[in-house]
């Protein structure tokens, strides 16, 4: 386990350092983009200097990266270059809104996942089965994008059943926002965030589950008189959930990479959003800060799988220490 937390920590920095000079190399000027070119044309080379130098353009790429990551591990962010507020303000503000939907998406496409993929692998064949199927492989290859805009049109402006965007009413002031005005506003980035996650979950709890119940212990359990009902809930189901729950965890970052389109569809305040518009806007301090937050959250759904994985089966630790 330890090699695997030391893996998740270099590859976090390698993530780190590959959108640092993704963004160096980027054809996006910050000066002209937050300032524009009529703007720069009228201001004095110094003027221009000093927002070169704010805005840290005129230094060495890598001194800049080693002064951010040195100050990142020490716990300052930096300063937003949009915001003009600390890093850390910024990101905890949006924070909680992405934290609360990416969680609630995550766990319904695990429930909903798990249970129509042995739904459709104990009914293989039928009308049933071919509908789970197809509909998973439909949306598995549907961008999210696209799909938030339908879902947007259908509930929010033909049936209005929900709002058009944002995480709280419009003209309502924050000391006066419910929970329910909450939930009401964040119920759609949810549903599209854990529909995202369920397809691959289904096929490959489907085939799981397949492969299981046309294994030999099925057929001697089959021999001794159990029910299909016995078989699936004593056998199928407690050896698909260990791949499951491996699955489950790496699913994590298909439901974060899908966040970032899908708040932006309904106008969400959260990571995805302000990352989109870090990018654009050349704010290096504060999409790198993301980038590696959201890094984060991937690899350390991935470690926790390995460390379930170890916990429920022993016997991958005995083959490790014998390799």
């Amino acid at each position: 386990m330890l090699k695997s937390g030391i893996r998740m920590i270099l590859l976090i920095i390698a993530i780190s350092i590959a959108a640092f000079f993704i963004m160096e190399i980027s054809p996006i000027d910050p000066l002209q983009t937050n300032i524009g070119q009529t703007a720069l044309g009228i201001m004095s080379q110094e003027q221009i200097e000093k927002l070169q130098n704010y805005w840290g353009t005129n230094e060495n790429a890598v001194k800049r990266y080693i002064e951010w990551i040195t100050d990142f591990i020490s716990g300052d962010m930096g300063i937003s270059l949009l915001y003009r507020q600390p890093v850390y303000h910024v990101i905890t503000q949006r924070l909680t809104n992405s934290i609360w939907i990416l969680c609630i998406a995550w766990l319904l496409s695990g429930i909903f996942g798990v249970a129509l993929g042995i739904i459709s692998a104990t009914k293989e064949g039928s009308i049933l089965d071919k509908v789970i199927k197809g509909i998973a492989i439909l949306f598995s290859s549907t961008p999210v994008f696209w799909f938030a805009l339908i879902v947007l049109m259908i509930f929010s402006v033909w049936l209005k059943w929900f709002p058009i965007g944002f995480s709280i009413p419009i003209g309502v002031m924050t000391e006066d926002v419910t929970l329910l005005n909450k939930i009401h506003h964040g119920i759609l980035p949810t549903f599209v965030l854990s529909i995202v996650g369920m397809p691959n979950i289904i096929l490959h709890t489907r085939e799981k589950m397949n492969d299981i119940l046309k294994s030999d212990y099925i057929l001697f359990a089959k021999a001794l008189g159990k029910t299909k009902k016995q078989i699936i809930l004593q056998h199928g189901i407690r050896n698909v959930l260990l791949p499951a729950i491996t699955l489950q965890f790496a699913s994590i970052s298909e439901i974060v990479s899908g966040s970032i389109l899908a708040e932006q569809v309904f106008s969400y305040p959260g990571l995805g959003q302000i990352a989109v518009t870090a990018g654009l806007g050349g704010d290096m301090p504060l999409l790198l800060a993301v980038v590696v937050i959201c890094s984060c959250f991937v690899c350390g759904g991935n470690f926790l799988a390995d460390m379930i994985y170890h916990i429920i089966d022993p016997r991958i630790q005995l083959k490790g220490k014998n390799t």
